[in-house]
């Protein structure tokens, strides 16, 4: 499986590298960062709504540590990148929607630009430094089909979270 790597071809691929490196290493930070303060994490949790917020921290942590692995090493880029678009999603609507645009007043920005890449990471693919490549699996699961896999398996998993666990405080 020889390819020859143009100079357009060799652009696709820095890109592509670039972003699993960046959303799958932002996303293993932050997962790292609620395991190493579960309780913390839980009782966040359970402030902003979320029943059974000890496995809210838990699900969260492993979620993040391992969509973010699979990311940066481009292993199954499209439900990986679902895993981050429904984490992204799940914060928007606990968290961030009712508070604007702009990441420094809690707003959406951050969370959207997240989802947003990995969708588009998921339409590229992972490229040719992955293990989809590797295994034959990356221009199956790329494109439109990656795209609309990422996008629908991560909305459809935070709405189903959210359904079964997340109740909007009271307004005080």
């Amino acid at each position: 499986m020889s390819q020859k790597v143009t100079a357009r071809s060799g652009g696709r691929a820095v890109a592509q590298l670039l972003l699993r490196g960046a959303v799958g290493g932002t996303m293993i930070a932050h997962g790292l960062k609620h395991g190493r303060s579960l309780d913390g994490t839980a009782n966040w949790f359970g402030s902003i709504g979320f029943q059974k917020p000890k496995l809210q921290a838990q699900a969260s942590a492993v979620v993040e540590v391992g969509a973010g692995t699979a990311l940066v090493a481009g292993a199954a880029t499209p439900l990986s990148a679902a895993a981050v678009v429904g984490t992204m999603a799940v914060a928007a609507r606990s968290v961030h929607l009712p508070n604007g645009f702009f990441i420094t007043s809690e707003g959406w920005e951050y969370v959207m630009n997240l989802a947003t890449a990995s969708v588009a990471l998921a339409s590229l693919g992972a490229g040719p430094l992955s293990v989809d490549r590797a295994i034959g699996l990356d221009k199956k699961l790329s494109g439109r089909r990656g795209a609309a896999l990422a996008a629908a398996v991560g909305l459809g998993a935070a709405g189903a979270q959210l359904a079964t666990f997340y109740r909007a405080p009271a307004a005080s």
